[in-house]
């Protein structure tokens, strides 16, 4: 070990001075390379659900298949499968001919159908909806109104149609009549239970806010009762085209129900089982839609 002399404090605080290594120069740190984020993995087609939905109807429709060949397949008055199948070849080959007013395309029958469908069921609309809403917004009218209601609902609709017949004096106007006075029950009692339904906490914030009645329907119970609504609607769309095709039958004319009476009297039993299944189907499609609006404005 070697001592060192020094002569003041001083120079002994410079040699050590001198002696203290330098700090080292602060270095920066290099920035990391940018990283992508992974990408999920796409999850892999569900097969299995799918076939879940899928097997089941197309079992059900294989049965139904299976029970009426094997019950055909001595012959008589009923048709095959395959009869039927090839009758609804020629038959949808041109759906849309027209040789007069009494012989058309099953297109033809099923658009007339529809549109007068369409008429009854949308002035139902028209006066079922806003009825339903004073309904259930104002006990005086609900107590003056709900007994005619249950009085008129449970009467069968053609039971309506003579009323047509005699106050329109046309088929046409008369067919109309019956779906309207028939869809109007559904619309009014769900668009009404919907309006009962709303919270009171509700209604009392619009009292201490003044809002006027045009505006309580407007922002309080139209989003409210949206899904009664819906309900009622899709109810009486169902029964509208119920109806039409007993209307049909007996107002003759153009239209589905008319089109199976007059199958029905050629004794053309395979076209009578093809309109079945296109009614079927348009009712299930009309169904269909009317859910899927119905799931738009559900808010729940």
């Amino acid at each position: 070990m070697v001592s060192a002399v020094f002569h003041s404090p001083q120079e002994a605080a410079q040699v050590l001075a001198d002696a203290k290594p330098a700090p080292a120069a602060t270095a920066r740190p290099t920035p990391a390379p940018a990283v992508k984020p992974a990408r999920a993995p796409r999850d892999p087609f569900d097969w299995s659900a799918l076939m879940g939905k899928l097997l089941p109807p197309l079992a059900g429709m294989a049965l139904l298949v299976g029970i009426w060949a094997l019950s055909t397949q001595k012959g008589g008055a009923f048709p095959t499968p395959a009869a039927t199948f090839d009758a609804a070849v020629k038959l949808f080959a041109n759906p849309f001919y027209s040789n007069g007013p009494n012989d058309q395309g099953i297109g033809w029958n099923i658009l007339f159908s529809l549109e007068r469908v369409g008429l009854g069921f949308g002035l139902a609309a028209v006066v079922g909806i806003p009825l339903g809403f004073l309904i259930g917004r104002f006990a005086l009218l609900n107590r003056m109104v709900s007994p005619l209601v249950s009085l008129l609902k449970p009467v069968s609709p053609l039971a309506w149609l003579p009323i047509g017949l005699l106050v329109f004096k046309s088929a046409n106007p008369a067919a109309i009549w019956t779906i309207f006075i028939c869809s109007i029950w559904p619309m009014v009692i769900n668009t009404a239970v919907g309006v009962q339904r709303v919270p009171e906490d509700y209604l009392n914030v619009a009292r201490v806010l003044k809002l006027s009645e045009w505006r309580i329907a407007t922002r309080i119970l139209l989003p409210s009762v949206m899904p009664y609504l819906l309900t009622g609607v899709r109810l009486s769309v169902g029964t509208a085209w119920l109806v039409i095709v007993a209307a049909e039958m007996l107002t003759g004319g153009v239209g589905i129900g008319f089109w199976v009476w007059d199958e029905w009297n050629n004794l053309n039993v395979a076209h009578i089982i093809i309109a079945i299944f296109v009614i079927g189907i348009v009712g299930l499609l009309l169904e269909w839609s009317l859910m899927a609006i119905a799931r738009r404005f559900d808010y729940s």
